[in-house]
């Protein structure tokens, strides 16, 4: 099923994201997304995070699809060439994947294989018009298909940017190339996506697409310090000194996370939950709204 047809019925839907094991072993996978099932409406598949060796994420969401849930297929342009892209968007299509977003991905000299060497025969926003094209039947080359793909097609933005025009500029292209929905980099502070809102109002972006704002469950102090460190990534004075002075960190972080989905429900179209190796919690998180 399509996120697009989820939105018939609901105005808000939460997402997952689940990351591929580094090994064949995926029995902690499917337990978690067992967990997930009656919790959210999808499931996003990585495609080697933080250019890391992982299980490849089309296993995953065929696996998905074949447990009942609904996978988002993330794609890279990191790691393939236009040929490689385009079978693999054709393979998800045949395995009866939906939902795809588009990303550059991470640079491989950040990875565990800090000597691979990258492809980026693509940029987003040609991918994207990739696979709008496999939606008309068609290959980027103009070649015609024996069968066209029929993908709700999704782009990422990053909302903690200054300025935002580094943002909304390509955000504009990415919708002309044909994503339908966004999911958002991670902010901590509302008011940092009520200023991203307020852009898109007056940009008139946003009754064009969806989105999907991302929402990260800090588990302790010790996890916000390695956060702190990641570039682009602000978090807030009052949240840090709450999960600090917190007699149960892991607990104040859930709550954390669950007040910024309240909010984000009266301006956005969804949240994406990153639970890094703790999915499990995901439902905690929800059933405190």
């Amino acid at each position: 099923m399509k996120l697009s047809e989820i939105y018939k019925t609901k105005k808000f839907i939460i997402t997952a994201e689940i990351f591929p094991p580094k090994g064949t072993n995926i029995q902690s996978l499917r337990e978690k997304s067992k967990i997930l099932k009656n919790y959210v409406d999808a499931i996003n598949v990585t495609d080697n995070q933080r250019a890391c060796l992982r299980l490849g994420g089309l296993a995953i969401a065929k696996l998905l699809i074949d447990e009942g849930l609904i996978p988002i297929y993330q794609l890279t342009c990191r790691d393939r060439n236009r040929l490689a892209l385009q079978s693999d968007l054709l393979a998800a299509s045949v395995f009866g994947v939906q939902n795809i977003l588009i990303l550059s991905g991470d640079h491989p000299k950040h990875g565990d294989h800090p000597e691979t060497k990258p492809v980026f025969d693509f940029d987003s926003v040609q991918l994207l018009k990739v696979a709008k094209n496999l939606n008309t039947g068609y290959d980027f080359a103009g070649n015609k298909l024996n069968g066209a793909t029929d993908f709700y097609i999704g782009a990422v933005v990053n909302p903690t940017i200054e300025p935002l025009d580094l943002q909304i500029i390509p955000m504009k292209k990415k919708i002309e190339a044909g994503a339908k929905y966004f999911q958002t980099q991670v902010s901590f502070d509302i008011e940092i996506f009520k200023k991203f809102y307020q852009r898109l109002i007056s940009e008139g972006i946003r009754d064009k697409v969806k989105i999907i704002a991302g929402v990260f469950l800090l588990k302790s102090a010790k996890m916000i310090e390695f956060m702190k460190k990641i570039p682009g990534v602000y978090i807030p004075d009052n949240i840090v000194e709450r999960i600090s002075k917190a007699d149960n960190q892991l607990d104040e972080g859930i709550k954390i996370s669950a007040e910024l989905i309240r909010e984000l429900k009266t301006i956005f179209d969804g949240a994406h939950i990153m639970a890094i190796n703790s999915e499990e919690l995901i439902p905690n998180i929800l059933e405190k709204i």
